[in-house]
């Protein structure tokens, strides 16, 4: 299924150099700095149980698109909240993919998948309603022995560190199984979102966690503060180098103490207002930037998402089932009290994501060309793409260059996706840079060093790795 010269330019002369350059870098290891797999996978090295639990039901990229045709999550096996029975048996799951894998033809996600079949497992003919069930055994199959466990994957997939996101109040206990043992180069990453956002559901029991695991009351803003910080000093004891920062709208706002402890009041108390809740997390960006600036830890926002769009979706399966969807955002007036404050510290890092493509060039581009402390994170969800990567470079790359780029994340919950991801993101950077060389804008020396720094060295250097 994978052809050699897959994604590169068509141009004969660029395929050429795009291969050169994609050969330089085709076998360097995967630096994951940013991503969700789950650290209990690689702590406990368990078996994964059969090919739908591993390849379909919790990768949202898969189950959204079948979702979109009218197939239902009930029937792709996703557990409900609301004891709306699901479909149990992996092989009619599967099937159903395979009746269904045609509506994946020219995306990001069946690029990955066929990929993952052909590199992992060895299949190497496509997958559909006649031989379904023959590729499910082949699957099956390969996960019953040893070097189909995850840390043997996690090894033959050549990965040098992998980071994973945790709230603030998580324990760490399975990284800290894993470093007690020696195993591994796992990361956790420091994910404060439902702590300081006074209007979700679960912040009350999210602070009364980081209460019992730092000893804070966390009855007083001032307590609250210091609870973070303790936190994200457990976490930096632990491996973590980076913090991260879902938000709607990247505002931020400096208020005084007096105010946020009033805010804070407000909540603990119940009568916190969604306007509340907003003044409340743009000084808690602040906050969080200040720390950054204090302890080092590098700091990642990823604004711009309706999260849960589909409300019965929610309701019926919970959050991360798909059904998030972009909105335009500004970047220039709401981060400008966040730059001005801190945007020229000199141990600050602030790596800047988008859902919106028209902000590349608009906006990020020339915030990462101008404060020392802005990085662009590489195209994000969406545009995690073939053709999302190579927009982004042409709209991102003359204003901002390379070097005020984060390399790339692969970002999966996916665990066996991660080597496609990166497959696919090393060949369409070799290709623009093949454009440029051909169009004398670089020469090849010149690619030939940038699309080593793009696949590797910019990550580890932007992330402290």
């Amino acid at each position: 299924m994978l052809h050699p010269h897959r994604y590169f330019d068509p141009d004969p002369a660029t395929r050429k150099i795009a291969l050169d350059l994609y050969t330089r870098v085709e076998t360097l290891p995967l630096v994951c700095p940013h991503g969700h797999v789950d650290p209990k996978l690689l702590a406990t090295n368990e078996p994964f149980p059969d090919p739908s639990t591993l390849l379909i039901v919790p990768d949202h990229y898969v189950t959204r698109m079948l979702y979109s045709q009218g197939i239902r999550l009930e029937q792709l096996g996703i557990p409900s909240l609301d004891g709306t029975p699901v479909e149990t048996a992996p092989r009619r799951i599967w099937q159903l993919f395979a009746d269904h894998f045609h509506l994946y033809r020219g995306t990001p996600t069946g690029a990955w998948l066929k990929h993952e079949f052909e590199g992992v497992f060895g299949i190497t003919e496509t997958l559909g309603s006649a031989n379904a069930m023959a590729v499910y055994d082949q699957i099956e199959a390969c996960l019953r022995r040893p070097e189909f466990l995850p840390r043997a994957m996690y090894e033959r997939f050549n990965i040098a560190v992998l980071c994973t996101t945790d709230a603030a109040g998580d324990s760490l206990e399975w990284h800290k199984a894993m470093r007690d043992e020696g195993w591994g180069n796992v990361k956790p990453t420091f994910r404060p979102d439902i702590a300081v956002t006074l209007s979700h559901p679960s912040w009350k029991a999210e602070i009364d966690r980081i209460g019992a695991l730092t000893g804070e009351s966390m009855t007083t803003y001032a307590s609250f503060i210091k609870g973070l910080e303790a936190r994200r000093a457990f976490f930096k004891q632990m491996g973590a180098t980076a913090t991260d920062h879902a938000v709607v709208v990247p505002y931020t706002e400096r208020i005084d103490d007096a105010a946020a402890e009033a805010l804070y009041a407000k909540a603990l108390a119940g009568t916190a207002t969604m306007a509340d809740s907003t003044q409340f997390g743009a000084h808690m960006l602040m906050e969080l930037a200040r720390m950054s600036v204090e302890d080092g830890l590098v700091m990642q926002l990823h604004p711009g998402s309706f999260r849960n769009h589909n409300t019965r979706v929610f309701e019926r399966f919970g959050a991360d089932r798909g059904c998030d969807i972009p909105l335009a955002t500004e970047y220039t007036r709401n981060l400008h009290a966040l730059l001005n404050a801190y945007g020229n510290e000199p141990g600050f890092t602030l790596v800047l994501f988008t859902l919106d493509e028209t902000a590349y060039s608009r906006e990020l581009a020339p915030l990462a060309g101008h404060y020392p402390a802005v990085v662009l994170g590489p195209p994000w969800w969406f545009h995690d793409s073939i053709e999302g990567m190579l927009r982004f470079r042409h709209m991102a790359t003359e204003t901002a260059g390379f070097y005020n780029t984060a390399g790339f994340n692969d970002d999966t919950r996916a665990f066996p996706s991660i080597p496609a991801r990166h497959d696919v993101a090393r060949r369409v950077d070799a290709t623009f840079l093949a454009q440029l060389v051909t169009r004398h804008v670089i020469d090849e020396a010149d690619a030939h060093a940038v699309i080593v720094d793009l696949s590797q060295s910019l990550v580890k250097k932007v992330y402290r790795l």
